[in-house]
This record gives structure tokens, C-alpha cells and sequence, in this order.
């Protein structure tokens, strides 16, 4: 999947994640609610959750991923991010298969894993 739209209660604050601190570009903004943002191949649109607050409800998406070029790079994006006062909800660790992950939040609550996967990371 190369496209996820989510839903957010804090707008700005999680569009600021994804721009400043995750390095997204805005493709589009057709209107202050909605919000279109690219990094090389994958788009996620960010639309502002406007009405009643949402219902603490079963979530279906677990996470949402970026993938990392090169092992290294898991423990820098971790560092990075504890650096800007980001929740960070895992350590990095190395998997099984070789792959090497952590898990943080973005604004909104939304669960995001940062990975180095070698079947489909870059590696340079």
C-alpha cells in the first residue's frame, strides 16, 4: 500500500510530524482539512476529524510504517525523534528475521514503526 488517509483530531500538530520531523513534502492542500503529503513513493492524506469527539472505539489499523534504507538508520531516526519530545512506545530491537524496528505516536495516537527490512529495504 502506497496510500493511507487518516482521520485526525490535532491537525496541525500531526501535520508538523509529518513534515518537519518525518521529512513528508506536502503534495497538495486543497482546503485547510485536508492535506495531501508524499516521500518518494507513499502518500498519506491527513483530513481534519471535525464534529463530536470521537467514540474511544476498536481499532483496526495497528500501525502505519516507514521503511528505513539501512540498520543504522533505526537508531538514528530513534534518537532523532526522542530528541524532538516524540512518544516513543518500543525500543529499537532486532527481530528474527532480521529486520530492526521501534514503534512511536504521532500527535493524533496513531501508532507508527520505523524498520529496516531487508527483503525491501535499500541497503547502500
Amino acid at each position: 500500500m502506497r496510500h493511507i488517509a487518516l482521520f485526525v483530531e490535532k491537525f496541525d500538530e500531526t501535520l508538523h510530524f509529518y513534515t518537519e520531523l518525518m521529512g513528508m513534502a506536502v503534495e497538495w492542500q486543497p482546503d485547510p482539512d485536508n492535506i495531501y503529503l508524499c516521500s518518494g513513493n507513499d502518500n498519506l492524506a491527513l483530513h481534519r476529524y471535525q464534529g463530536p469527539q470521537r467514540p474511544v472505539a476498536g481499532q483496526r489499523l495497528d500501525h502505519i510504517g516507514f521503511i528505513l534504507e539501512s540498520l543504522d538508520d533505526v537508531d538514528d531516526w530513534h534518537a532523532f525523534l526522542l530528541a524532538n519530545q516524540v512518544s516513543i512506545k518500543t525500543e529499537p530491537r532486532t527481530h528474527r528475521d532480521g529486520a530492526r524496528s521501534f514503534y512511536c505516536l504521532d500527535p493524533d495516537g496513531n501508532l507508527v514503526q520505523l524498520i529496516f527490512h531487508p527483503p525491501i529495504s535499500a541497503v547502500y
